[in-house]
């Protein structure tokens, strides 16, 4: 089994693609290593366009940000490794309040559909290419 974590969009792309090194949660995790990242069904064009707005008033919206029609949702997207969880860091995604999940050596992979669920979840090992 692959550990895996549904995360929505545009967060999911931000990861993978090395955006985005810290994945905020009010939960805290012990767990650390490799995991698919999912990304969720849910993302209103609201959400998006708001999101993007901050994110440029920020310094963070990269040019090569997909619109909002073309990214994937309710599948596997990539790899990211999570490598600490802290309360406190640098980074400018770091979320005053949450619970960061440290990222490293996030990838892309061809879209895989499949259905998330809430918090991390176990994924048979062949219904992802490796």
């Amino acid at each position: 089994m692959i550990p895996a974590l549904s995360i929505r969009q545009p967060w999911a792309w931000l990861i993978v693609h090395g955006h985005k090194d810290i994945e905020n949660r009010d939960w805290p995790t012990n767990f650390r290593g490799r995991l698919l990242v999912h990304a969720g069904q849910t993302m209103a064009r609201r959400y998006y366009d708001e999101t993007c707005e901050e994110l440029l008033r920020m310094g963070l919206l990269p040019a090569s940000m997909p619109a909002y029609e073309d990214l994937p949702r309710g599948g596997f997207v990539g790899w990211a490794h999570v490598t600490d969880c802290r309360q406190h860091h640098p980074s400018p995604w770091k979320q005053d309040g949450s619970h960061g999940f440290v990222l490293r050596d996030s990838s892309p992979i061809p879209f895989v559909p499949f259905k998330g669920r809430l918090g991390f979840f176990n994924v048979p090992k062949e219904a992802v290419p490796s």
